[in-house]
């Protein structure tokens, strides 16, 4: 259950995501993710999804991948995972079409995942 963006730069992409999180300026803000007090996780900001989950952001040659990550005591359901996935992949087709060449959902849990007890 993992989201994965084939890039040339997968640490640039990733700087770019947090950027567009943090910047104060409205045209080209993204409000529908927020990062975990220590920076190192993402969630949704919806109110009904808000931290249902987290992404655990990881870079390797050509690729930046998100692992899903259950929250304490619960475990992720398929609608949190479908919303979650789908969401990424909007977010970033809206604002880094041109950072990256492809990207994939997997339908269950890889390596790197914790989505279940």
């Amino acid at each position: 259950m993992a989201v994965r963006f084939y890039t040339q730069a997968p640490k640039a992409l990733l700087a770019k995501f947090d950027a567009a999180i943090k910047q104060k300026e409205p045209k080209g803000k993204i409000d529908t993710w927020e990062t975990s007090d220590d920076g190192k996780y993402y969630t949704h900001t919806a109110e009904r999804w808000s931290k249902k989950a987290w992404f655990k952001p990881s870079t390797s040659d050509g690729l930046l991948t998100f692992n899903i990550i259950k929250p304490k005591n619960q475990n992720v359901t398929s609608s949190v995972y479908a919303y979650y996935h789908g969401h990424l992949i909007e977010t970033f087709l809206n604002h880094f079409d041109a950072n990256f060449t492809s990207a994939e959902a997997t339908a269950l849990p890889v390596v790197g995942d914790l989505c279940n007890s």
